[in-house]
């Protein structure tokens, strides 16, 4: 059980070291001129939407098949 605890101490008191340290350098040029790029949002995302519509689609569908056989 000691060995224990003082892991614990020791992992607590890293880890309160380590959220007090300053950041690092983000590196690069910083009069690069080019705009940060955002995150591409292209033909995938059309494919996840119908895909998701189609699912909903069957879903209700089976949800009102199985309402008209009881």
């Amino acid at each position: 059980m000691k060995k224990f605890i003082s892991l614990l101490s020791a992992l607590i008191v890293f880890g309160v070291f380590n959220l007090y340290a300053p950041p690092g350098d983000p590196g690069g040029d910083p009069g690069a001129g080019d705009p940060p790029v955002g995150a591409p949002i292209d033909g995938g995302a059309v494919v996840l939407l119908i895909a998701g519509a189609a699912y909903g689609i069957k879903k209700y569908k089976d949800k009102n098949h199985t309402k008209e056989d009881i």
